[in-house]
């Protein structure tokens, strides 16, 4: 696993301490992919309810709040796959 997956599961697991009430993967292309669900935070490439695919630089401004999600899906850096109401749920949790 990458050290950009590892510090991602970790910012993630911090800003969704109270779980997730879907099933969400997000993409970090080159890196690999993470899931958020009703469990937690953690590493994998499963089945999901909605895919949130970005580059590294993007997915670690969202991360640390320099960049909004929902600026970089309209800029075209965050692409949504799948149901965009828990898209819309956790670009509020990481805005």
């Amino acid at each position: 696993m990458s050290d950009v997956i590892d510090a991602a599961v970790a910012a993630l697991s911090g800003k969704l301490s109270d779980g997730f009430s879907g099933v969400a993967k997000f993409v970090i292309e080159g890196e690999g992919a993470i899931m958020v669900d009703g469990s937690g935070v953690r590493a994998g490439d499963e089945a999901a309810d909605v895919t949130l695919t970005a580059d590294t630089e993007t997915f670690q401004g969202m991360m640390d709040g320099s960049v909004n999600p929902t600026a970089a899906f309209m800029q075209g850096k965050l692409a949504v796959d799948g149901d965009m109401g828990l898209a819309m749920q956790l670009g509020a949790v990481l805005a």
